[in-house]
């Protein structure tokens, strides 16, 4: 029985219901035209600007159980005259009212929907607004549709308000957000609550509580006599944050502020969230924990070209702040702080300050104080003093920089200064730095210069714009360091673009490893790297007059040691009056540049001495100057020579050997000549066995390098081959390996006749028994050919003849003759050496 009756129940029920449902859709349809007609023209009565619709119809389903009149792609042109801009676009507006309404034929509306829209408010320069687009009231009592609307939806609206007099824009989306409304003739009272998105509010130049999510609860009464707002206390969630809101508004008279504000359950990033986006940007994704408190006023006019004045006061107890990616953490934080906009109510009189700051690093307690006065042209004072662990402040600021770091720094520094005037005038003391920073054994890792940074200790002593450094050591790879003196310009080089830093210091080393601190590997980030072997780039913002004292240095082959002198770089140039160092067995003394002003175009001019220096280690070092005809395993002596030279690099420090120009005065003493293949094709003339070992005990002459040549002027070499003591050499040498030489040997009477007699006659002087062989050696290193010479022959027989002649009118003339010095062998002409091996 009682399932039966509980089927009855619900069968009639239901169709009741549907009966119900039926009759209120028919009535619906019956009554649509009316309706719809009815609304139209109680709208405009109200309405003055011209509205756009695509569809007007009846629903009774899309805002059951109320009857809604639904206005399809919806375009509300603004209350401006000429103008054709949009105040609001909808793709839905629902008007509803009671089904009872329609039973009774007077239609009320109550409720009001608006879905996917944007509103567009606008306050013009000369104070005219572009949202007045409703007349008076015409409505009489014995009208049949009437607005008497007690709630207000917004559903996924951006809202858009600019107020060209204040320079102020407000940018909002209202996702869901309702409003309940009791009018009578002297109130209105509103209770509205929702989600909201603020993407900005920018009042003058700053930017605040850009893309916040704003959860809205308030209650609020307008006297309509008196033009006033009564906003009960209310609540506003920020970034999880809650603030607490009530006052006064009054608009009749433009728009006057009275309302206090106090926060519950704040953080930092929520007090940060009423900052100027341009100050907190760096700090908006650190977190907070702790006892955070706030309270503000805001108290004034807020229209036309005024500001209300804006007053907080905030503070930590107790609290913690920290990178919710890193485990780094500010503990023990406590602090009072305020904000306020000043006398004026502009941001030239905002003040930011921050007393008492205290807090623990790791373990290290630290304490410090800021002042930011007037935002259009910011004045900052700051202190701080703690022994701070690098390491650990380095994680929690996550610098883009610096990788990582370790070591302690104390650090007990002051700073005051207007940033305008400084950039303005950066030489001028504008700033006020005091203090001292101590580093202790601390080592960085920096993103730009894969090279580490290791073992740094040291004492900086602050002086405005300068800084003192005493005993500044530590490492940069292998290299090593220590500084004295004064960096001037240390604070202008830091915080502005395109500032000098100037090094007056004494710099000593033990250790310099050039293959590392020239290294593209090591000192050029992953993503800049060429594929180069070395990167030579000098910054034109450093400037330096050192004193310098190396013990070793090191690149590719070269070692040296006992470097002293005085180095000084200005505008990307490199030099020194005097440097002097030991390398490759000798000394040196080296004065001149090395210009960097054009990045692939480096220059270096000198002028160095070198003394007893080994011949083959010279070779060996210069990777024997990258050819291959003579090496150094074909030389030994000990060079002493003056050299002015202009050589040229690319920023790889691959040499421009086109452009390379060179004056060298040379003497090598002891010297040997081993197993040199040109000397061994001799073998002819002198014993094989004398060719291997060439020895000679003091070469001089002067060389010269010009256009990729090298050019050799005769020069006599007394050697220790007995078939000829003394050989003479002139000519070029290019740096593509192409040889022209002339060769001039001397033989003797007792020489193999028939050998003698294979190149030509042979004139013999009965004084000296002697004659010469001129020859010419072309060709490049892997193929050349030895050849007589002559142009130098005729040349020689020439001069002879005459000689001869000049002798023969001195008889004449009763004068003794000298004696003939040179015999000339006169070869068959066009004939080549065809030298056997054996």
């Amino acid at each position: 029985m009682r399932k039966g009756l509980v089927r009855k129940v619900l069968f009639y029920g239901a169709a009741g219901l549907v009966t119900v449902l039926g009759i209120a859709l028919a009535l619906v349809y019956a009554y649509q035209e009316k309706i719809v007609a009815l609304f139209v023209a109680e709208a405009n009565k109200h309405i003055k600007t011209e509205v756009e619709v695509e569809k007007i119809s009846l629903s009774l389903f899309e805002k059951f159980p109320q009857v809604a009149v639904t206005l399809d792609q919806v375009n509300v042109h603004e209350g401006l005259p000429e103008s054709n801009e949009s105040l609001a676009r909808a793709d839905k507006l629902y008007f509803t009212f009671s089904i009872w309404d329609v039973l009774q034929g007077e239609y009320s509306v109550k409720q009001f929907y608006m879905e996917k829209g944007e509103v567009y408010v606008k306050v013009l320069p000369d104070g005219s607004v572009n949202y007045q687009v409703f007349g008076s009231d015409t409505t009489s009592e014995e009208s049949d549709f009437t607005f008497d609307l007690e709630q207000i939806t917004l559903t996924e609206v951006a809202v858009h308000y600019i107020d060209q007099q204040l320079k102020q824009t407000y940018q909002v989306d209202a996702h869901q957000l309702a409003a309940a409304l009791a009018i009578s003739p002297e109130t209105i009272d509103i209770e509205v609550s929702g989600q909201t998105t603020i993407h900005t509010i920018k009042i003058g130049t700053g930017e605040y509580f850009k893309g916040k999510r704003v959860n809205l609860a308030t209650a609020l009464s307008i006297d309509r006599l008196k033009e006033t707002i009564a906003l009960q206390p209310s609540e506003v969630q920020v970034e999880g944050a809650a603030y607490a809101v009530g006052g006064a508004i009054a608009y009749g008279q433009g728009t006057e502020l009275d309302l206090q504000l106090e926060g519950k359950n704040t953080s930092i990033q929520s007090l940060l969230s009423l900052l100027p986006q341009s100050i907190t940007q760096e700090f908006s994704q650190y977190r907070s924990e702790g006892d955070i408190y706030f309270t503000g006023t805001i108290k004034g006019k807020a229209s036309g070209p005024h500001t209300p004045q804006v007053n907080f006061n905030f503070g930590a107890r107790n609290a913690s702040f920290f990178h919710p990616d890193v485990a780094q953490r500010v503990e023990q934080i406590k602090l009072t702080g305020s904000f306020t906009n000043g006398d004026k109510q502009k941001a030239a009189t905002s003040v930011l300050e921050l007393k008492d700051l205290s807090g623990v690093l790791n373990g290290r307690p630290f304490k410090g104080n800021l002042t930011y006065k007037n935002f259009d042209n910011p004045y900052i004072a700051f202190d701080v003093q703690g022994m701070l662990d690098v390491g650990y402040v380095l994680g929690l600021a996550k610098l883009e920089q610096i990788r990582s770091g370790s070591g302690l720094a104390d650090v007990r520094v002051a700073f005051s200064g207007n940033l305008n005037e400084f950039k303005a005038r950066p030489g001028n003391s504008t700033l006020n730095t005091t203090g001292e920073v101590t580093l202790h054994n601390v080592s960085l890792s920096l993103r730009q210069m894969p090279l580490p940074l290791s073992n740094l200790n040291g004492n900086f002593i602050f002086k405005r714009n300068d800084v003192g450094v005493s005993d500044f050591k530590g490492k940069l790879g292998e290299s090593d360091f220590v500084v004295n003196g004064m960096f001037k310009n240390v604070m202008a080089w830091t915080l502005l673009q395109n500032q000098r830093l100037l090094v007056e210091a004494d710099f000593s080393s033990k250790y310099l490893n050039f293959d590392q601190l020239l290294s593209e590997e090591q000192n050029t980030a992953e993503t800049d790297r060429t594929g180069d072997s070395y990167k030579l780039v000098i910054s034109p913002n450093i400037a330096f007059d050192l004193s310098a004292s190396i013990e070793r240095v090191k690149f590719r082959r070269f070692r040296g040691k006992n470097f002293r002198g005085e180095v000084k770089l200005r505008n990307q140039v490199l030099s020194t009056p005097n440097i002097s160092f030991q390398a490759i067995g000798g000394d040196f003394a080296v004065r001149g540049n090395l210009d960097a002003r054009t990045r692939d175009h480096i220059k270096i001019s000198t002028a160095t001495k070198l003394n007893n220096m080994s011949v083959d280690s010279l070779f060996y070092v210069f990777e024997n100057f990258h050819q291959n005809f003579i090496e150094e395993r074909h030389l030994r002596g000990q060079l002493t020579a003056n050299i002015v030279s202009d050589v040229y690099f690319n920023s790889q420090l691959d040499p421009k050997t086109d452009l390379l120009q060179a004056e060298i005065m040379a003497t090598v003493r002891n010297g040997q000549l081993l197993n040199f293949p040109p000397m061994q094709k001799m073998s002819t003339f002198v014993k094989r066995s004398e060719l291997a070992n060439m020895r000679f005990a003091e070469l001089q002459n002067s060389f010269w390098i010009q256009g990729g040549t090298i050019y050799i002027p005769e020069m006599d070499i007394s050697s220790s081959l007995s078939a000829a003591p003394v050989v003479s050499i002139s000519g070029t040498h290019t740096f593509d390996q192409r040889m022209d030489y002339k060769i001039k040997l001397p033989l003797f009477s007792n020489r193999r006749p028939d050998k003698d007699a294979a190149f030509g006659v042979v004139a013999e002087d009965p004084d000296s028994g002697n004659s010469n062989l001129f020859l010419t050696l072309k060709g490049s290193e892997s193929d050349f050919k030895i050849a007589y010479d002559d142009a130098r022959v005729r040349q020689k027989i020439k001069t002879d003849l005459k000689q001869e002649g000049q002798e023969l009118r001195d008889i004449l003339r009763g004068k003794k003759p000298k004696a003939k010095e040179e015999k000339v062998i006169a070869p068959q002409e066009g004939e080549y050496f065809d030298f056997d091996d054996n």
